[in-house]
């Protein structure tokens, strides 16, 4: 084979090989950092109960939902700049909205997490629609004690849709809401067009 074409095909193959590196490092900074916003307006800090002079042993530490196989840290998250209720940074873990209620008082505890990252992998929160209502939910705490509670609603919002003083602010019982994203993807809005809302109360 000719020397000159045999140093040209080499040539090509490094540049396809470089690209091809390029494309996939890319690929996996996106998927890293992704990071779309909920897409859920919070109260005003006014109707939600800060975190304040709260004890540290009562803060939430871990979600588990058995029958999903979830077994996440808890990140705690506040208000993104567009309003939002703010997401956890990676896709593993879980985020509790800080400004609201304390899982395991009354009140309306909120927790989020992502379905699923800028190039498909699954979230924590992938399979939450599959939950069954009478399921059971557990938040552990920090000081090691061990909350359960038991699914009563699962709920499809489309995505401007979501019920804000529902989902953050009934002070009936001792609630906890699990809520993800669902449907399709807007590409022009970076977000889903639902959201999966997973209504639960704390077993007596």
């Amino acid at each position: 084979m000719d020397v000159k074409l045999l140093s040209m095909k080499r040539k090509l193959v490094f540049l396809i090989t470089l690209i091809a590196l390029v494309a996939f490092g890319a690929t996996l900074v996106r998927a890293t950092w992704y990071a779309p916003e909920s897409e859920v307006p919070v109260p005003s800090p006014e109707e939600s109960a800060l975190l304040g002079s709260v004890s540290t042993t009562s803060q939430p530490a871990r979600l588990t939902v058995p029958s999903l196989e979830i077994d996440a840290d808890i990140q705690y998250v506040g208000v993104t700049k567009d309003g939002n209720m703010g997401v956890p940074s990676n896709f593993s873990d879980v985020g509790w909205y800080k400004y609201g209620t304390i899982p395991g008082r009354y009140g309306s505890a909120v927790i989020d997490g992502h379905v699923d990252n800028a190039i498909g992998l699954a979230g924590v929160f992938k399979k939450l629609d599959s939950i069954q209502v009478g399921e059971s939910v557990y938040v552990q705490t920090k000081g090691g004690e061990k909350l359960r509670f038991i699914v009563t609603e699962v709920v499809t919002y489309g995505y401007k849709d979501v019920p804000v003083e529902t989902l953050f602010n009934r002070k009936d019982a001792r609630r906890l809401n699990l809520i993800t994203c669902g449907g399709s993807w807007i590409q022009t809005e970076k977000t889903y067009d639902e959201r999966t809302v997973v209504y639960t109360v704390l077993a007596p």
